[in-house]
């Protein structure tokens, strides 16, 4: 039986260092592993997040999600706006996740003992940080 491993990660925007990596074992909303790792962020601080994390801004004020268009109500251009600004500072995150898949252990399945995995992408964050700075 495989399991599958989630994984949640904390970039800094302006050193885009990576600062804090959660797993969880098993499907689960990403939501809802934000909740389970008791990640504290200082509620100062803007969180910009995917659409994968509705219910964020009730626990984090300040935090930034997309905003969708739906059927019934398409978006104005203020909207419209917001989305576009809240895309170019996402590309940022992307652009990590892009040095990340370097290392070959994030992009090919993982054969070895899931439990090393934590340690092994632990590590990989920390060279990333190291070239960074």
């Amino acid at each position: 039986m495989v399991s599958t491993l989630k994984s949640q990660i904390i970039i800094d925007l302006f050193s885009n260092k990576i600062i804090s990596v959660d797993f969880c074992y098993g499907s689960i909303y990403d939501y809802k592993l934000f909740l389970k790792s008791n990640t504290f962020i200082n509620p100062k601080i803007e969180l910009v997040a995917d659409s994968e994390y509705q219910g964020l801004q009730n626990v984090h004020k300040n935090t930034l999600l997309p905003i969708k268009k739906s059927k019934n109500n398409p978006l104005n251009p203020d909207k419209k706006e917001y989305k576009n600004f809240l895309s170019k500072v996402r590309i940022a995150i992307e652009h990590v996740f892009a040095r990340l898949k370097r290392f070959k252990i994030l992009v090919y399945r993982y054969h070895n003992k899931i439990r090393r995995f934590e340690l092994r992408f632990n590590l990989i964050s920390g060279i990333y940080n190291f070239e960074l700075s």
